[in-house]
């Protein structure tokens, strides 16, 4: 068997950087030292993908850079050789805090739908989408962040509200117009999450619902409708640390629960990851998806390596309690963060300076990358046993059978280790502040 090693290490001009391949060797002494052991026999959860999201802010820079420079973006997320593979990404229904401002896909009071255009869409967002279907494959999962201002209580689509018992209904069909819209356009729909972060008041595009009116909602309006397009539902769509008791709610009910492919989550209150298995022992057929997660971003403060291994360290605990599936926040934004029209801005994993043309590749970039171009839709986490808490590790099947092994080292000191498969053994060393993934095959 053979092993390959891609690297990324601070200090270092290693990004993504290939190393020779070395061969295992057979373990005639019953080697006992530092190692980290796989077990293929031994199977979990199938992986859907890695990605990102399309958002107008992305889009709109997008725009602005010439077409050499576009082409290479989208070339660095989807092109499965010389890019990062992108598979599974998220956008937004209607706007969101990173569009432009606030729009809506019907005029205000239109209760028949009869007005309903995908105009902003066409604009910027649908054309990045469509580019980068020439690109690559990958899936698409789409989540509102508010329903039109007259659906609401609070009569607009930001500081949160709630959404009106009268227009469930409508806001249902909305979402399906939606979902059919696209379809026709050759973007089809995956699956979408019912409300992102539904219990967050937010001064941009917002709407509450609890447990019990999302599980009613999907179960009496919404999951017939997206059964008939095969459109998935993934619920909560928030931070991890309330993920199982809401949805548990939506879970324990079976009429709720047969539309319900799973439950979405995101990092911003921490790691949470004891959640992420809780929720999978008790319901073993729901999928967990990672939906968002990101850095605000700090003007005159800089970016440092920890950030990219905020990634890492997110990505190998989620898929070791049971996920499935990781899509990173916007795809591209500013050299300000930006465009945001409300002043939240954020970190991406390439930035460009819409004034001057340059493109900047963060460490998060290659840091999702060490997943996303190595591990393929299809795989399997498989089982793994490491030496010490020192360096932090996920293993996986590929369909094509070569395993993959991602290690992260978040220390200042290198540790000399052995990958173990079966009676083989292959010696490796983990660089300090790296993260690399191992692919073996045959």
């Amino acid at each position: 068997m053979k092993l390959k090693m891609i690297q990324t290490t601070k200090n270092t001009e290693d990004r993504l950087a290939s190393g020779p391949a070395k061969l295992f060797e057979t373990d005639t002494i019953g080697y006992e030292g530092p190692q980290i052991v796989l077990f293929p026999e031994i199977t979990f959860q199938t992986i859907e993908g890695f990605g990102g999201a399309f958002t107008e802010a992305a889009s709109t820079t997008l725009d602005q850079l010439d077409l050499a420079a576009r082409h290479n973006i989208l070339k660095l997320y989807f092109d499965p050789i010389e890019g990062i593979g992108y598979s599974l990404c998220r956008t937004h229904i209607q706007s969101c805090d990173f569009s432009l401002g606030n729009y809506c896909y019907i005029e205000e009071d239109d209760e028949a739908l009869d007005t309903f255009s995908l105009e902003r869409d066409h604009k910027s967002l649908l054309p990045m989408i469509q580019d980068a279907q020439k690109v690559g494959e990958f899936r698409l999962l789409a989540s509102p962040w508010s329903p039109p201002a007259f659906m609401k209580d609070n009569g607009e689509m930001n500081h949160g509200g709630k959404l009106l018992p009268q227009y469930r209904e409508l806001w249902a069909s909305l979402i399906e117009r939606y979902i059919e819209a696209y379809q026709a356009l050759g973007v089809p729909i995956w699956a979408i999450t019912v409300q992102n972060e539904p219990k967050a008041v937010q001064r941009w595009d917002s709407c509450i619902f609890t447990a019990e009116e999302e599980r009613d909602f999907i179960k009496q309006h919404l999951g017939e409708k997206m059964r008939r397009h095969d459109v998935g539902i993934f619920v909560w769509d928030h931070n991890k640390e309330r993920l199982y008791e809401r949805a548990d709610v939506i879970f324990r009910d079976k009429e709720a629960s047969a539309y319900v492919a799973g439950a979405a989550f995101h990092w911003y209150s921490g790691d949470h990851f004891e959640q992420l298995e809780l929720l999978q022992h008790q319901y073993p057929d729901k999928k967990l998806l990672f939906s968002e997660g990101c850095y605000e971003y700090s003007l005159g403060k800089g970016l440092t390596w920890e950030i990219g291994e905020r990634y890492g360290h997110d990505i190998i605990g989620n898929i070791n309690h049971g996920c499935c599936a990781f899509t990173d926040w916007n795809m591209l934004l500013d050299h300000n963060g930006g465009p945001n029209h409300v002043g939240n801005f954020c970190d991406a994993p390439i930035m460009a300076n819409t004034a001057t043309g340059e493109i900047t590749l963060h460490n998060s970039y290659y840091y999702i990358g060490h997943f996303s171009k190595y591990v393929r839709p299809g795989a399997k986490r498989i089982g793994m046993s490491r030496w010490s808490d020192c360096i932090e590790a996920s293993a996986l099947c590929n369909p094509d059978g070569s395993l993959v092994l991602v290690v992260l080292n978040r220390s200042e000191q290198s540790y000399d280790f052995s990958i173990r498969l079966g009676d083989q053994l292959c010696e490796t060393t983990s660089a300090p502040r790296s993260i690399a993934t191992y692919l073996i095959n045959d």
